[in-house]
C-alpha cells in the first residue's frame, strides 16, 4: 500500500508559513492596487513589494515551479499544487511569489526552447520579476480553431516579416514582449506549420489597437489586447525553438499551468465559503441564525462537497504528472480538471452570494468577481466545450463495441451464460429438492 494523504513535515511548515504571509502582508495590497499586478513596479510599489519578495525567497518559495539551475526549487506538481492553492486566495500572491500566470509558461517555453542569447535577454529579467511578459496566439476571427490562424511571418533574407491580427493577447499593454504563434508554412497542417517568435512590444509595426477590457471594466482600459500586426520585421534569432514546431512548445506552458490554475481556483473557492460560513453564523432572520435554516446547510453541505472532490481530483491528478512526467499520460485528467473548475467556483460563489443578500451583489463584497472569473475560465486556455471533446474521446479508448445485438451486460443472455457455467450444481439442487 502506498497511499498517503499528508504532506511531510518540513514543507508543510513552508505552507503554513506561506498561508499566513498570504493572508496577513499581501492580501491587502489587493485592496490597496488593485488591478495593478502587472503594471511595472514604481517607485513607492516597490518599496512595499521587494521586501515581500526578498521574504519569499529567504523561505525557498521563489519561482519554485522552476529548476535550481533557473533560480527555483523544481517542486514536483503536487508541491506546487499545495502552493498554489494558498495563493489562490490573493490576485497578487502569485506576483510575489515569482509564479504569475502568463510569465510562468512563457519562461517554461524560453527556458525549454530558447537560445542563450534569448535566455539572457528575455529569460532571467522574466524569472527576476522585473518584465511582464504576454502570449499571443488567439486570432479574432478563430477563437479556440488554430485551423483559422491568418497571422503570417515570411521569411525575407536574413528576417521574418509578421503581418496579421491577434486578440486577447492578455499583459500586453505592459509587457516588454510578446511570445507570438504564426502561420509560417501554409501549406502544411496548422500543427505543424505554425511557429514561435520573440518580439518586443516596442517593435515597429506592433499596434495595439485596443486594450479590451472584461465586463464592468472601462472601456479600452483593460489588459487583453486587439494587436495588429503591420509589417513587424524581427531578425531569425527570433524564431523560438524550430520552424514548425510551436504547437509542440505550446504543451509545455499548459499541462501544468492548469493544475495551478486550478489549485488556486480552489484556494479562492475555499475563501468564499469561508465568507459563507461566517454569515450565516452571524446573521438572523424569521427568528433564527441562517446557519439554522435548512436551505442554507444545503449550500454548505453542496460546496464542502463539491470543493473537496475537486480538490482531492486536481491533487491526484499532479500526482500523476510527478509520477510518469509525461504530461500525454495524464491529459484526460487534466482536460476534466478544467472541465470542472469553472462551475466549482460558480457554483460556490453564488452560494456565498445569496446568503449575503443585497450586500452580495454589491462592488463591497468580491462574489461577482468570482463569478465573473469562472466565465473566463470556461474560455480561457481553450473552451469548456473542447475540453469535454478530449475527455470523452480519450476516456472512449479504454472501451471496445460489441458485436453482438445486445450488450454485453443484457441480463438474459448473462443469466443463461451463468446458468451453464453453475450446471452441475443446479441439477444437484434440483436432485436434493
Amino acid at each position: 500500500m502506498a497511499w498517503d494523504f499528508e504532506t511531510d513535515p518540513e514543507y508543510q511548515e513552508k505552507l503554513d508559513w506561506a498561508d499566513a504571509f498570504v493572508r496577513n502582508e499581501v492580501e491587502p495590497l489587493d485592496l490597496v492596487w488593485e488591478h495593478q499586478q502587472f503594471v511595472p513596479l514604481d517607485g513607492l510599489r516597490r518599496k512595499a513589494i521587494d521586501p515581500l519578495k526578498e521574504q519569499v525567497r529567504q523561505q525557498g518559495l521563489w519561482a519554485t515551479h522552476l529548476g535550481p539551475e533557473l533560480g527555483g526549487q523544481g517542486y514536483g506538481q503536487l508541491k506546487l499544487a499545495l502552493l498554489n492553492e494558498i495563493l489562490g486566495r490573493s490576485s497578487w500572491a502569485p506576483i510575489v511569489f515569482g509564479c504569475q500566470a502568463p510569465d510562468t509558461g512563457n519562461a517554461e517555453i524560453i527556458a525549454h526552447y530558447g537560445t542563450p542569447e534569448q535566455k539572457a535577454r528575455y529569460l532571467q529579467p522574466l524569472l527576476d520579476g522585473e518584465i511582464f511578459s504576454s502570449y499571443s496566439m488567439t486570432e479574432p476571427q478563430g477563437g479556440a480553431d488554430p485551423a483559422q490562424f491568418r497571422t503570417r511571418a515570411v521569411r525575407d533574407g536574413d528576417d521574418w516579416v509578421i503581418n496579421g491580427w491577434k486578440y486577447f493577447s492578455s499583459n500586453a499593454r505592459t509587457a516588454a514582449f510578446l511570445i507570438v504563434m504564426v502561420v509560417t508554412d501554409p501549406d502544411v497542417p496548422v500543427h505543424k506549420g505554425t511557429s514561435m517568435f520573440l518580439v518586443p512590444t516596442d517593435t515597429p509595426g506592433v499596434e495595439i489597437v485596443r486594450n479590451v477590457g472584461l465586463y464592468g471594466e472601462p472601456m479600452n482600459d483593460g489588459t487583453h489586447a486587439l494587436i495588429h500586426y503591420n509589417d513587424v520585421r524581427v531578425p531569425h534569432e527570433a524564431l523560438l525553438g524550430a520552424e514548425g514546431q510551436a504547437f509542440a512548445a505550446a504543451q509545455t506552458r499548459l499541462g501544468g499551468g492548469r493544475i495551478h490554475h486550478a489549485m488556486r481556483t480552489i484556494g479562492l473557492a475555499q475563501k468564499a465559503v469561508d465568507m459563507m460560513c461566517e454569515r450565516v453564523l452571524s446573521r438572523e432572520t424569521a427568528g433564527s441564525r441562517l446557519a439554522d435554516k435548512q436551505t442554507v446547510q444545503g449550500y454548505i453541505a453542496d460546496s464542502y462537497a463539491q470543493l473537496a472532490q475537486f480538490r482531492l481530483f486536481v491533487l491526484n491528478t499532479a500526482w500523476k504528472i510527478d509520477k510518469y512526467n509525461d504530461y500525454k499520460k495524464v491529459r484526460k485528467d487534466i482536460a476534466t480538471a478544467k472541465i470542472v473548475m469553472p462551475t466549482v467556483l460558480h457554483d460556490i460563489a453564488w452560494r456565498a452570494m445569496q446568503v449575503h443578500g443585497a450586500l452580495g451583489v454589491t462592488n463591497e463584497m468580491p462574489f461577482f468577481r468570482m463569478i465573473h472569473g469562472a466565465a473566463v475560465m470556461g474560455l480561457a486556455d481553450g473552451p469548456t466545450e473542447v475540453h469535454k471533446t478530449t475527455v470523452a474521446k480519450q476516456v472512449l479508448r479504454d472501451y471496445e463495441p460489441t458485436d453482438d445485438m445486445w450488450p454485453s451486460e443484457w441480463i438474459p443472455k448473462k443469466q443463461e451464460a451463468a446458468r451453464a457455467k453453475l450446471a452441475d450444481y443446479l441439477e444437484l439442487e434440483v436432485g436434493n429438492q
